[in-house]
């Protein structure tokens, strides 16, 4: 490695270091929303452990640690920092759980996700995001995660069910397909709400007799979420 390099890796790893102290601090501000005044450590580890620089473009590797989402092409981007450590906390995940995320985009989130959990199923309705994200995350060794394109709405059936599903684009309803895909006492993790606007992030876990408590938590904005027979 050059020195240059050297220096690059090193100037990465403070962001990163500044970033997670910055989601520590949104918790703490956001605890009145999300009853979560901080992250779980295993959700801080996750995070710790994921390069956010492997998941954009070189150009944009001085904005990697920034708590803010990046645009990755097609109309999506790469979710803010803490909304990606709100939703995983929120998932509550133990490491032998099996979890379903409709939205791969460039493939952050669900690397996170295996950080955490035995096996991840990731669903992206645009053909070359779920192709470059499967190559990407194959790359850097996350063996435990499966991308396919296909139609988030109707999740996925073969491998269900889930002990989490978390969801990376607005619906403006719920999905209809998606709490059956939930075991007893799962979490599905979703913002909704209209496109253009903004949307409530909600926490829903699914009761005995197969209905959803949902919970509130936070107000977001997400790109909107797309049946494949919309695009």
């Amino acid at each position: 490695m050059t020195t240059e390099e050297t220096g690059e890796a090193a100037g990465l790893a403070e962001a990163r270091q500044r970033l997670l102290q910055q989601i520590a601090q949104d918790f703490a501000e956001t605890a009145s929303w999300t009853g979560r005044p901080v992250p779980s450590e295993r959700t801080m580890r996750a995070l710790s452990r994921v390069s956010r620089e492997a998941f954009i473009s070189e150009r944009d590797w001085v904005a990697a640690y920034d708590n803010r989402p990046l645009s990755i092409g097609y109309g999506q981007t790469i979710s803010q920092p803490f909304i990606v450590a709100l939703m995983t906390d929120l998932l509550d995940l133990e490491p032998e759980h099996r979890v379903l995320e409709i939205g791969t985009g460039c493939g952050y989130q669900a690397a996170v996700l295996a950080e955490l959990a035995a096996a991840v199923f990731s669903i992206e309705l645009v053909g070359d995001l779920a192709l470059s994200a499967q190559r990407r995350l194959r790359h850097l060794g996350y063996e435990n995660v499966r991308v396919r394109q296909g139609d988030g709405f109707q999740g996925w059936t073969e491998e269900a069910p889930f002990d989490a599903i978390i969801v990376t684009a607005a619906p403006e309803e719920l999905p209809e397909e998606l709490p059956a895909q939930l075991v007893t006492g799962g979490r599905l993790v979703i913002p909704i709400g209209p496109r253009g606007d903004s949307q409530m992030l909600w926490r829903c876990v699914k009761q005995t007799d197969g209905t959803l408590d949902m919970q509130r938590k936070l107000p977001v904005a997400f790109v909107p979420m797309l049946a494949e027979k919309k695009r």
